[in-house]
């Protein structure tokens, strides 16, 4: 198993979810992320002078798959992910270790009383 994460634009994160969810790929968390790249923020000049934006809001996408549907994955990520511009993302790969489902135990089973007459 696998753990895909994609650091991708905000804009283009309910694309990236869609198009997972097409390709048969539901399960996966979503967190909004701020950090920057090789692009080092923006830069804007105004009258009153130069402001840096260093840290750039982004949408953070894991997913943890099977081995054999990682390539398809991240075929489908940087395809709906992709704008050809600076800071479009990252996507890295990892092992898992282990995949353990959080579950509440079964329910015990009711126990039904019959009234005598």
């Amino acid at each position: 198993m696998k753990l895909i994460t994609a650091v991708v634009r905000p804009e283009m994160c309910q694309a990236v979810k869609d198009n997972l969810r097409q390709a048969g790929i539901n399960g996966m968390t979503i967190t909004h992320v701020y950090g920057r790249g090789s692009q080092a923020g923006l830069r804007f000049t105004t009258r009153a002078g130069e402001i840096i934006i260093d840290e750039l809001e982004k949408t953070k996408v894991e997913v943890v798959l099977e081995d054999e549907k990682v390539d398809m994955a991240i075929d489908v990520i940087i395809r709906s992910a992709q704008t050809g511009k600076p800071g479009d993302g990252r996507i890295i790969v990892t092992p898992v270790e282990r995949f353990i489902r959080i579950r509440p135990e079964p329910a015990p089973e009711p126990v039904t009383e019959t009234a005598e007459q």
